[in-house]
């Protein structure tokens, strides 16, 4: 028979007449399998979160990680002291605050001697710019500054006040330094800001010891913190691996009982059924005609794939491998037609492309039952 004239496998459903309890199964089967579905999509979905998550850690390097500075069994006593190590986190946390809270006291010690020298006049509030008219002020100073608003901004309680002491530092020196840059050397609030900057660096570097200590010791328990987190991270992560090979598993325990559910369901194959199934084989693809082998081969342990030529009985096999052929074969024609025709495509509108997205998700599900890992390079004889 020439080869363009053969008949296309036929696709049809597993051949039962459709009796309302046939339709009421296939109803059932059709609701398992868009069960299946919407798992896998869950399943899809956790997956790409751990696999961005262990790739976001490889194209960061610098992010720390415990197995960077850590053996694994480290690692593990690590983890497994984490809640106690989170404990000791918010309690190093608030002593961190106090320690913070008692520089800024200090600080403010500061702040008050500078406010009494008799030449912080000039200072204390910001600069008259109208009543003064200095039309060119706001040109010179990019961000004026003056006591009044260093001392409100560290009273501050709505989260807009400072952070530390080197911020409150750095706007101390801006008023000194503001008017330094915008009056003559020789003018008196230039001499006066110069003389009060030096007292005020005098009283800064006694306690600017106690200052570097504490941003030392801030530094490595924020490297401790960012290590626990990222241990948390990966525990989670790796919990989460481990739950989706668990649920994996059960998914393909459940293809496996409705593989055997549809086969069971299977009316026997006709003799003129089994020559169209022959006849579609002898069209595959040598790598498709060894996954059609290794299907004869799961379900008959005495059937030998070997030698060039490998011939297979039709006849002789159990009516599930003759389903299980059938089933491979009409998706594998049905493929190598939309290949060979992609301008079939075409015109298919978006509600339809998703139609047959689903259907292929399906069937994708479904192509467990004829999944190999083997290839050989064997034929069917014409």
């Amino acid at each position: 028979m020439d080869a363009k004239n053969e008949p296309i496998l036929d696709i049809s459903v597993v051949g039962q007449q459709e009796t309302s309890e046939n339709v009421s199964e296939v109803e059932s089967l059709n609701q398992s399998v868009d069960e299946i579905f919407v798992k896998v999509d869950q399943l899809e979905q956790k997956l790409n979160e751990v696999e961005q998550f262990y790739s976001s850690s490889t194209k960061h390097p610098n992010t720390p990680k415990s197995g960077s500075s850590m053996k694994e069994k480290d690692r593990e006593k690590f983890l497994a002291s984490f809640n106690k190590r989170q404990q000791d986190a918010a309690h190093k946390e608030a002593a961190a605050a106090e320690r913070m809270q008692e520089l800024m006291h200090q600080f403010g010690k500061i702040l008050r001697y500078m406010t009494q020298q008799k030449w912080a006049g000039p200072f204390m509030q910001p600069v008259d710019v109208v009543g003064l008219k200095l039309h060119d002020y706001y040109k010179v100073i990019e961000k004026p500054m003056d006591f009044s608003t260093i001392i409100s901004k560290m009273e501050a309680k709505d989260g807009t006040g400072y952070k530390n002491v080197r911020e409150i530092c750095a706007d101390v020196r801006l008023i000194f330094k503001n008017a330094m840059k915008y009056n003559d050397e020789k003018d008196d609030v230039h001499v006066m800001a110069k003389s009060l900057l030096d007292k005020f660096e005098t009283r800064w570097l006694q306690l600017l010891p106690k200052v570097d200590e504490e941003e030392k010791l801030r530094k490595e328990e924020e490297a401790e913190m960012q290590i626990d987190m990222q241990l948390a991270q990966e525990a989670a992560h790796a919990k989460m691996a481990r739950d989706l090979s668990f649920e994996l598993d059960q998914v393909d325990t459940h293809l496996e009982e409705l593989r055997e559910m549809v086969l069971q369901k299977c009316r026997k194959m006709t003799t003129e059924e089994k020559k169209r199934l022959g006849s579609a084989m002898t069209r595959l693809s040598p790598d498709d005609i060894n996954k059609a082998l290794e299907i004869v081969a799961q379900n008959d342990p005495t059937f030998q794939a070997e030698g060039e030529t490998v011939e297979v009985d039709i006849d002789a096999q159990s009516e599930s491998t003759l389903w299980k052929l059938k089933f491979f074969v009409q998706d594998t024609l049905q493929a190598q037609m939309k290949k060979n025709s992609p301008s079939l495509g075409g015109n298919i509108n978006n509600g339809e492309n998703n139609q047959n997205g689903n259907n292929k998700r399906k069937r994708e599900i479904c192509d467990a039952i004829a999944k190999t890992s083997h290839k050989k390079s064997k034929k069917f004889p014409s």
